[in-house]
C-alpha cells in the first residue's frame, strides 16, 4: 500500500515517528513542514528526497535555503508557506504542528481536497465548528492521530450509527498523579517534564503533567465524535495501555490497548481503513499484570475542569482556554512563573472571555491573542 504523505511538524516528536512510519512501509513524503529546527529539518528533506519544506521562521528558512542549495527542494517561509505545503497533492496531510499555529494550515489542506491524519488538537480545540463544516462541504476526512481519539476511533469502526452511548477518555495522570496542591507549589519544570509513560515534546508533557491537555481532548472529541460532554468520561490509568474505550447503547465497553507508542495510531490515520505491519513492540497482557482506573482529581487539577466549562459553555471559551495555557506553559518554561500558575491563568483568561454564539477564524485568533494578553498582563503587573 503505497502512501504519498505531507508531515507538517516534522521535526517533533509526532512527526519524527511518523517519519520512521514512512520509512518503515515505503512511503512517498512529498514535503515537510517545521518551526526553525533547520539542521533536522535538512536531514529529513534529504533523506525522503522531498520536493518542498516550509519553516514557520522567515530566518531560519534563509539559512535551510542555502543548506539546500546543491538540490531541487524548494523551501518556503512564513505560515503562507507552511500553508502551500499543506495544499500540495497527497494521500494525507499529517498535521503535528504545535499550537494554534496548526490552524491555518488544517484549513489549507481542507480547501486543497487533502485527507488529514490530525495530531494538531488546537485545530479542534480553537475552531471545531468551523473546521468540521468546512470539511464537510469539501468532503475531506479528519482522522485522529492522538493515540486517545485514535482508540474511540477504532473502537467505533463497525458499530452501528446511533448506538455510541458515551466516550471513556484514558489519562495517565502524568508524573503528578496523587499529589496535593501543596506538594505542587514549588516543582521544577524538570519534575513536570517527567512523563511516566510517553515520550513526547515539552509542551505537549507540561500540559499532560497540569491534565490540560485531556481538558483539550475533550474538546477535541466533542467535535470529532459529535458527543456532548457530559457523555465523556474521563478515567485515570496509569499503565497507558487501554488507550480509550467506548459504551454502546446495550452497555457494551469497547477499547483499544496497546503499548505506549504512537507510531501505532499514526499508521492507522495514515493506512485507515487498512492496516498495515509495523515494527513496535507488542503487548503482553501478562507482563503488563494489573490495570487500574481511578477518577482525575478535578480540584488540584483545575485546567481539566476549566476545559470541560469552556466546552459546555461553547463559543469562544475553549479558543482563550487554549491561547491562554500556550502562553503560560511557554513562562512556565522559561521559569517565569511557578506550575500552579498556569491553571490560575488559564481560568482567568477564560473568564475573562465574552460569550458568544457564532465566530469567524479571525475571531478565533482574535480571542487567542486577547488571552495571551491577558496571561501576559498579570506577570507584568
Amino acid at each position: 500500500m503505497k502512501k504519498t504523505l505531507v508531515i507538517l511538524g516534522s521535526t517533533g516528536s509526532i512527526g519524527e515517528q511518523a517519519l520512521d512510519v514512512a520509512r518503515q512501509n515505503g512511503y512517498t513524503v512529498r514535503a515537510l513542514a517545521a518551526g526553525k529546527s533547520i539542521e533536522k529539518l535538512e536531514k529529513q528533506a534529504r533523506e525522503f528526497n522531498v520536493e518542498s519544506v516550509a519553516v514557520f521562521d522567515e530566518d531560519a528558512a534563509i539559512m535551510l535555503s542555502a543548506r539546500l542549495s546543491d538540490t531541487k527542494i524548494k523551501v518556503l517561509s512564513g505560515t503562507k508557506g507552511v500553508c502551500e505545503v499543506a495544499a500540495l497533492k497527497a494521500d494525507i496531510v499529517l498535521n503535528a504542528i504545535v499550537g494554534i499555529a496548526g490552524l491555518r494550515p488544517t484549513f489549507a489542506a481542507i480547501e486543497a481536497g487533502n485527507n488529514i491524519a490530525l495530531a494538531n488538537k488546537e485545530t479542534l480545540v480553537t475552531a471545531g465548528e468551523l473546521v468540521n463544516k468546512r470539511a464537510g462541504e469539501k468532503g475531506v476526512k479528519i482522522i485522529p492521530v492522538d493515540s486517545e481519539h485514535s482508540a474511540i476511533f477504532q473502537s467505533l469502526q463497525g458499530t452501528p450509527e446511533g448506538s455510541l452511548s458515551k466516550i471513556i477518555l484514558t489519562a495517565s495522570g502524568g508524573p503528578f498523579f496523587g499529589k496535593t496542591e501543596q506538594e505542587l507549589e514549588n516543582v521544577t519544570v524538570a519534575e513536570a517534564l517527567n512523563h511516566p509513560n510517553w515520550s513526547m515534546g515539552s509542551k505537549i508533557t507540561i500540559d499532560s503533567a497540569t491534565l490540560m491537555n485531556k481538558g483539550l481532548e475533550v474538546i477535541e472529541a466533542v467535535h470529532l465524535f459529535g458527543v456532548s460532554p457530559d457523555d465523556i468520561e474521563v478515567v485515570v490509568h496509569r499503565q497507558s495501555i487501554l488507550h480509550s474505550a467506548v459504551e454502546l447503547c446495550d452497555g457494551a465497553v469497547i477499547g483499544q490497548m496497546g503499548t505506549p507508542d504512537m507510531r501505532l495510531p499514526i499508521e492507522y490515520a495514515i493506512t485507515y481503513p487498512e492496516r498495515e505491519k509495523i515494527c513496535c513492540d507488542r503487548l503482553s497482557l501478562t507482563e503488563v499484570g494489573t490495570l487500574t482506573f481511578e477518577k482525575p482529581d478535578l480540584k488540584t487539577f483545575r485546567c481539566l475542569q476549566i476545559c470541560i466549562d469552556a466546552i459546555k459553555e461553547g463559543g469562544l471559551k475553549p479558543a482563550a482556554a487554549n491561547g491562554a495555557n500556550e502562553e503560560a506553559v511557554a513562562l512556565f518554561l522559561d521559569g517565569k512563573i511557578k506550575f500552579l500558575d498556569i491553571a490560575r491563568l488559564v481560568a482567568l483568561a477564560t473568564e475573562q472571555q465574552p460569550s458568544v454564539e457564532s465566530y469567524t477564524l479571525e475571531d478565533v485568533f482574535e480571542a487567542d491573542r486577547r488571552a495571551r494578553e491577558v496571561v501576559k498582563g498579570q506577570i507584568t503587573a
